[in-house]
């Protein structure tokens, strides 16, 4: 316990790109991995993910928006979300991993944890077809998000802002989405993934993304 312990005060002064520790225990720091701070449930707010009768717990403004889409896109594309199916804000501060803390500052959620859990092999985890669909939701997100199928060890479910508090590139992204929510055919539920020009654009910037260790 005292390896994550350390790990949690360490890393919760950087973004989780740049590091992904193994070690779990109890998240002491004041701010998660991705470097914001930790919240109390009460400011937490619960969300309902769109076109479901699923609510979510999240940091409410900017990261509420992109990490939504995020939910809203899987459900569309890759399966009805369900009740107990998506953990956002969690005050339990019990990690298994050092990025599992982003959950302690409502910029993570976990879908479908039971399905894709920490650790997993990923020839058992999401199909090649699945892993389309994410890489696309990757793309729109420029960045801010990253995914647990890259992180050391594995966690597919895993999805979490990956810059930190005031960063423009949120704030951008945030925009985009509510531009995308406002015009009828955009955004999400009108999305193909599959389309050639989407699959080529998801390739580059997946090979731009640096691997994660």
């Amino acid at each position: 316990m005292a390896a994550g312990v350390s790990a949690g005060i360490v890393l919760g002064a950087f973004p989780s790109s740049a590091v992904a520790t193994p070690q779990g225990g109890e998240w002491r720091s004041r701010r998660s991995q991705n470097s914001w701070p930790v919240i109390d449930s009460d400011r937490a707010e619960k969300f309902r993910i769109e076109g479901t009768n699923v609510d979510v717990a999240l940091l409410g403004g900017d990261v509420a928006t992109v990490l939504l889409y995020v939910a809203r896109r899987f459900s569309y594309e890759l399966g009805a979300l369900r009740s107990a199916e998506v953990v956002g804000h969690t005050a339990d501060r019990q990690v298994g991993v050092g990025f599992e803390s982003n959950h302690l500052s409502g910029t993570a959620l976990a879908i479908r944890p039971l399905l894709y859990p920490l650790g997993a092999s990923k020839d058992t985890g999401m199909s090649t077809s699945e892993r389309t669909v994410v890489d696309d939701i990757l793309a729109d997100c420029s960045g801010v998000v990253s995914w647990g199928g890259e992180l050391a060890p594995v966690k597919e479910s895993h999805f979490q802002i990956d810059v930190p508090p005031a960063d423009a590139r949120l704030v951008r992204l945030a925009r985009r989405i509510q531009g995308w929510d406002d015009t009828p055919g955009q955004g999400a539920g009108t999305i193909d993934a599959f389309a050639p020009s989407r699959i080529r654009r998801a390739r580059t910037a997946t090979g731009a993304r640096r691997p994660r260790a």
